[in-house]
Protein backbone atom coordinates (compact mmCIF):
# COMPACT_ATOMS: atom_id res chain seq x y z
CA UNK A 1 0.00 0.00 0.00
CA UNK A 2 1.46 3.34 -1.12
CA UNK A 3 1.47 6.37 1.15
CA UNK A 4 -1.37 7.75 -0.44
CA UNK A 5 -3.39 4.85 -0.13
CA UNK A 6 -2.51 4.67 3.49
CA UNK A 7 -3.49 8.24 3.96
CA UNK A 8 -7.10 8.20 2.32
CA UNK A 9 -7.59 4.71 4.54
CA UNK A 10 -6.25 7.00 8.23
CA UNK A 11 -8.37 10.09 6.94
CA UNK A 12 -11.56 8.01 5.72
CA UNK A 13 -11.48 5.16 8.81
CA UNK A 14 -12.95 7.50 11.51
CA UNK A 15 -15.93 8.72 9.37
CA UNK A 16 -16.95 5.29 8.12
CA UNK A 17 -17.21 4.54 12.14
CA UNK A 18 -19.28 7.67 12.41
CA UNK A 19 -21.81 6.58 9.48
CA UNK A 20 -22.36 3.29 11.43
CA UNK A 21 -22.85 4.73 14.76
CA UNK A 22 -24.87 7.42 13.78
CA UNK A 23 -27.38 5.01 11.75
CA UNK A 24 -26.93 2.58 14.84
CA UNK A 25 -27.88 5.02 17.07
CA UNK A 26 -31.17 6.65 15.09
CA UNK A 27 -32.45 3.10 14.63
CA UNK A 28 -31.83 2.37 18.25
CA UNK A 29 -34.17 5.70 18.95
CA UNK A 30 -36.93 4.84 16.80
CA UNK A 31 -36.90 1.46 18.49
CA UNK A 32 -36.79 2.73 21.91
CA UNK A 33 -40.14 4.99 21.44
CA UNK A 34 -41.68 1.31 21.53
CA UNK A 35 -40.92 1.23 25.59
CA UNK A 36 -42.38 4.62 26.22
CA UNK A 37 -45.76 3.47 27.23
CA UNK A 38 -44.82 0.71 29.65
CA UNK A 39 -41.71 2.87 31.37
CA UNK A 40 -41.62 6.34 30.03
CA UNK A 41 -38.83 8.30 28.71
CA UNK A 42 -37.31 7.65 32.18
CA UNK A 43 -37.09 3.99 32.44
CA UNK A 44 -36.07 3.45 28.50
CA UNK A 45 -33.07 5.74 29.80
CA UNK A 46 -32.57 3.24 32.13
CA UNK A 47 -32.93 -0.28 30.99
CA UNK A 48 -30.96 0.85 27.90
CA UNK A 49 -28.09 2.29 30.13
CA UNK A 50 -27.81 -0.90 32.26
CA UNK A 51 -28.00 -3.36 29.75
CA UNK A 52 -25.41 -1.55 27.95
CA UNK A 53 -23.02 -1.28 30.73
CA UNK A 54 -23.20 -4.59 31.51
CA UNK A 55 -22.63 -5.40 27.85
CA UNK A 56 -19.50 -3.34 27.61
CA UNK A 57 -18.14 -4.36 31.09
CA UNK A 58 -18.20 -7.70 29.76
CA UNK A 59 -16.84 -6.83 26.46
CA UNK A 60 -14.21 -4.65 27.46
CA UNK A 61 -12.99 -4.82 30.53
CA UNK A 62 -12.98 -1.36 31.48
CA UNK A 63 -11.38 -2.31 35.37
CA UNK A 64 -7.95 -3.05 33.45
CA UNK A 65 -7.57 0.90 32.73
CA UNK A 66 -5.13 2.41 35.60
CA UNK A 67 -7.08 5.71 36.38
CA UNK A 68 -5.20 8.83 37.85
CA UNK A 69 -7.37 11.61 39.95
CA UNK A 70 -7.13 13.43 36.49
CA UNK A 71 -8.34 10.81 34.33
CA UNK A 72 -10.98 9.72 36.81
CA UNK A 73 -12.57 12.94 37.18
CA UNK A 74 -12.60 13.54 32.81
CA UNK A 75 -14.09 10.01 32.74
CA UNK A 76 -16.40 10.66 35.26
CA UNK A 77 -17.78 14.03 33.63
CA UNK A 78 -17.98 12.41 30.33
CA UNK A 79 -20.11 9.54 31.99
CA UNK A 80 -22.48 12.21 33.28
CA UNK A 81 -22.55 13.78 29.92
CA UNK A 82 -23.36 10.72 28.45
CA UNK A 83 -26.28 10.22 30.75
CA UNK A 84 -27.40 13.17 30.65
CA UNK A 85 -27.52 13.58 26.82
CA UNK A 86 -29.27 10.34 26.83
CA UNK A 87 -32.21 11.21 28.97
CA UNK A 88 -32.75 14.84 28.08
CA UNK A 89 -33.19 13.60 24.43
CA UNK A 90 -35.35 10.57 25.03
CA UNK A 91 -37.45 13.58 27.31
CA UNK A 92 -37.48 15.43 24.16
CA UNK A 93 -38.54 12.80 21.76
CA UNK A 94 -41.62 11.61 23.49
CA UNK A 95 -43.20 15.46 21.98
CA UNK A 96 -40.77 16.44 19.26
CA UNK A 97 -40.62 14.36 15.84
CA UNK A 98 -37.52 12.59 15.57
CA UNK A 99 -35.44 14.12 13.02
CA UNK A 100 -36.41 17.93 15.05
CA UNK A 101 -35.18 16.73 17.80
CA UNK A 102 -32.10 15.52 16.93
CA UNK A 103 -31.49 19.00 14.85
CA UNK A 104 -31.90 21.08 18.11
CA UNK A 105 -29.73 18.53 20.00
CA UNK A 106 -27.22 19.42 17.62
CA UNK A 107 -26.62 22.73 18.73
CA UNK A 108 -24.53 21.21 21.17
CA UNK A 109 -21.84 20.13 18.58
CA UNK A 110 -22.14 22.88 16.11
CA UNK A 111 -21.22 24.77 18.84
CA UNK A 112 -17.59 22.77 19.24
CA UNK A 113 -17.44 22.63 15.81
CA UNK A 114 -17.64 26.38 15.60
CA UNK A 115 -15.14 27.01 18.51
CA UNK A 116 -12.83 24.69 17.87
CA UNK A 117 -12.58 26.26 13.77
CA UNK A 118 -9.24 27.49 12.76
CA UNK A 119 -9.47 27.70 8.90
CA UNK A 120 -11.87 29.98 6.44
CA UNK A 121 -13.06 26.66 4.85
CA UNK A 122 -14.21 25.13 8.03
CA UNK A 123 -16.97 27.82 8.63
CA UNK A 124 -18.17 27.20 4.94
CA UNK A 125 -19.65 23.72 6.02
CA UNK A 126 -20.48 25.30 9.65
CA UNK A 127 -22.78 27.43 7.10
CA UNK A 128 -24.00 24.67 5.23
CA UNK A 129 -25.03 22.67 7.85
CA UNK A 130 -26.58 25.66 10.18
CA UNK A 131 -29.12 26.09 6.87
CA UNK A 132 -29.73 22.50 7.14
CA UNK A 133 -30.43 22.81 10.68
CA UNK A 134 -33.17 26.12 10.10
CA UNK A 135 -34.79 24.34 7.24
CA UNK A 136 -34.99 20.83 9.49
CA UNK A 137 -36.73 23.25 12.11
CA UNK A 138 -40.01 24.34 11.28
CA UNK A 139 -40.96 28.09 11.31
CA UNK A 140 -43.98 30.43 11.08
CA UNK A 141 -47.35 28.77 11.58
CA UNK A 142 -45.65 25.19 11.49
CA UNK A 143 -44.08 26.25 14.62
CA UNK A 144 -46.85 26.21 16.94
CA UNK A 145 -46.76 22.26 16.74
CA UNK A 146 -43.64 22.01 18.59
CA UNK A 147 -43.97 21.52 22.30
CA UNK A 148 -41.39 23.90 24.17
CA UNK A 149 -40.91 22.02 27.03
CA UNK A 150 -39.69 19.14 24.54
CA UNK A 151 -37.68 21.40 22.33
CA UNK A 152 -35.96 22.41 25.70
CA UNK A 153 -34.91 19.33 26.64
CA UNK A 154 -33.46 19.01 22.78
CA UNK A 155 -30.99 22.16 23.54
CA UNK A 156 -30.57 20.45 26.90
CA UNK A 157 -29.11 17.32 25.29
CA UNK A 158 -27.02 19.78 23.18
CA UNK A 159 -25.24 20.89 25.86
CA UNK A 160 -24.25 17.45 27.26
CA UNK A 161 -23.18 16.40 23.41
CA UNK A 162 -20.58 19.27 23.53
CA UNK A 163 -18.96 17.93 26.99
CA UNK A 164 -19.50 14.59 25.85
CA UNK A 165 -17.54 15.73 22.79
CA UNK A 166 -14.71 17.71 24.42
CA UNK A 167 -14.16 15.63 27.60
CA UNK A 168 -15.06 12.16 25.43
CA UNK A 169 -12.15 13.25 23.22
CA UNK A 170 -9.67 13.42 26.59
CA UNK A 171 -10.83 10.60 28.34
CA UNK A 172 -10.13 8.69 25.28
CA UNK A 173 -6.97 9.84 24.50
CA UNK A 174 -5.82 8.10 27.73
CA UNK A 175 -7.65 4.46 28.01
CA UNK A 176 -9.58 4.64 24.13
CA UNK A 177 -12.74 2.70 23.97
CA UNK A 178 -11.95 1.15 27.49
CA UNK A 179 -13.33 4.73 28.23
CA UNK A 180 -16.38 3.80 26.73
CA UNK A 181 -17.69 1.36 28.90
CA UNK A 182 -16.35 3.40 32.01
CA UNK A 183 -18.52 6.18 30.72
CA UNK A 184 -21.39 4.19 30.32
CA UNK A 185 -21.09 2.44 33.41
CA UNK A 186 -21.31 5.94 35.38
CA UNK A 187 -24.25 7.14 33.41
CA UNK A 188 -26.55 4.14 33.99
CA UNK A 189 -25.41 4.60 38.09
CA UNK A 190 -26.09 9.00 37.22
CA UNK A 191 -29.69 8.15 35.20
CA UNK A 192 -30.95 5.04 37.32
CA UNK A 193 -32.48 6.32 40.13
CA UNK A 194 -34.40 8.46 38.07
CA UNK A 195 -35.67 5.75 36.31
CA UNK A 196 -36.39 3.61 39.51
CA UNK A 197 -38.44 6.54 40.58
CA UNK A 198 -40.53 7.00 37.96
CA UNK A 199 -41.54 3.38 36.26
CA UNK A 200 -40.85 1.19 39.44
CA UNK A 201 -41.40 -2.42 38.79
CA UNK A 202 -42.40 -2.01 35.10
CA UNK A 203 -38.49 -2.01 34.47
CA UNK A 204 -38.74 -5.49 35.45
CA UNK A 205 -41.66 -6.68 32.61
CA UNK A 206 -40.20 -9.82 30.75
CA UNK A 207 -41.08 -8.68 27.63
CA UNK A 208 -38.79 -5.29 27.61
CA UNK A 209 -35.60 -7.60 28.01
CA UNK A 210 -35.28 -8.19 24.53
CA UNK A 211 -36.41 -4.66 23.28
CA UNK A 212 -34.58 -3.40 25.90
CA UNK A 213 -31.14 -5.54 25.22
CA UNK A 214 -31.66 -4.47 20.83
CA UNK A 215 -31.79 -0.64 22.22
CA UNK A 216 -28.96 -1.27 24.58
CA UNK A 217 -26.86 -2.78 21.53
CA UNK A 218 -27.88 -0.49 18.73
CA UNK A 219 -28.18 3.39 20.61
CA UNK A 220 -25.09 2.71 23.00
CA UNK A 221 -22.72 -0.04 23.22
CA UNK A 222 -21.84 -0.28 19.20
CA UNK A 223 -22.35 3.73 18.26
CA UNK A 224 -20.57 4.66 21.84
CA UNK A 225 -17.70 2.54 21.07
CA UNK A 226 -17.38 3.12 17.17
CA UNK A 227 -17.55 7.29 18.58
CA UNK A 228 -14.45 6.55 21.18
CA UNK A 229 -12.51 5.17 18.23
CA UNK A 230 -13.48 7.68 15.43
CA UNK A 231 -13.30 10.99 18.06
CA UNK A 232 -9.37 10.07 18.98
CA UNK A 233 -8.71 10.07 15.58
CA UNK A 234 -9.40 13.33 14.14
CA UNK A 235 -9.83 17.12 15.26
CA UNK A 236 -12.74 18.39 17.17
CA UNK A 237 -13.45 20.68 14.51
CA UNK A 238 -14.13 17.70 12.05
CA UNK A 239 -15.81 15.75 14.59
CA UNK A 240 -18.22 17.95 15.65
CA UNK A 241 -19.01 19.05 11.80
CA UNK A 242 -19.12 15.65 10.61
CA UNK A 243 -21.92 15.20 13.05
CA UNK A 244 -24.11 17.39 11.43
CA UNK A 245 -25.22 14.45 9.54
CA UNK A 246 -26.85 13.09 12.33
CA UNK A 247 -30.40 15.19 12.30
CA UNK A 248 -30.31 13.63 8.37
CA UNK A 249 -30.07 9.99 9.74
CA UNK A 250 -32.52 10.86 12.60
CA UNK A 251 -35.08 13.06 9.90
CA UNK A 252 -35.12 9.39 7.93
CA UNK A 253 -35.05 7.03 10.77
CA UNK A 254 -38.37 8.91 11.47
CA UNK A 255 -39.66 8.81 8.23
CA UNK A 256 -38.95 4.33 7.88
CA UNK A 257 -39.72 3.39 11.67
CA UNK A 258 -41.94 6.43 13.11
CA UNK A 259 -43.73 7.01 9.53
CA UNK A 260 -42.62 10.99 10.08
CA UNK A 261 -42.81 12.20 6.31
CA UNK A 262 -40.80 14.65 5.02
CA UNK A 263 -41.04 17.72 3.67
CA UNK A 264 -39.34 19.56 0.77
CA UNK A 265 -37.60 21.76 3.10
CA UNK A 266 -36.70 18.77 5.29
CA UNK A 267 -35.16 17.59 2.23
CA UNK A 268 -33.20 20.25 1.02
CA UNK A 269 -31.78 20.11 4.64
CA UNK A 270 -30.53 16.85 4.47
CA UNK A 271 -28.77 17.53 1.40
CA UNK A 272 -26.84 20.51 3.19
CA UNK A 273 -26.12 18.80 5.57
CA UNK A 274 -24.74 15.99 3.89
CA UNK A 275 -22.28 18.60 1.47
CA UNK A 276 -21.18 20.01 4.91
CA UNK A 277 -20.51 16.41 6.03
CA UNK A 278 -18.25 15.51 2.84
CA UNK A 279 -16.99 18.76 2.99
CA UNK A 280 -15.57 18.82 6.07
CA UNK A 281 -14.33 15.58 5.39
CA UNK A 282 -12.54 16.50 2.34
CA UNK A 283 -10.82 19.14 3.76
CA UNK A 284 -9.61 16.99 6.46
CA UNK A 285 -6.30 17.43 7.90
CA UNK A 286 -4.38 14.34 7.08
CA UNK A 287 -3.13 12.90 8.59
CA UNK A 288 -5.85 13.82 11.69
CA UNK A 289 -4.48 14.87 14.74
CA UNK A 290 -7.19 14.48 17.79
CA UNK A 291 -7.71 17.58 19.40
CA UNK A 292 -7.09 17.60 23.46
CA UNK A 293 -9.69 19.44 25.19
CA UNK A 294 -8.71 22.13 27.48
CA UNK A 295 -9.23 21.54 31.25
Amino acid sequence: MTSSSRSLVTTLFPVALLLVAMASIQSGASLAKSMFPIVGAQGTTTLRLLFASLIMLILLRPWRAKLTVQSLRTVIVYGMALGGMNFLFYMSVRTVPLGIAVALEFTGPLAVAIYASRRAIDFLWIALAVIGLLLLIPTGASSAGIDLVGAGYALGAGVCWALYILFGQKAGADHGVQTAALGVVIAALFVAPIGIVHAGAALLTPALIPIAIGVAVLSTALPYTLEMVAMTRMPARTFGTLMSIEPAIAAMSGFIFLQEFLSLAQWAAIACIILASVGATLTMDSPATPAVAAD
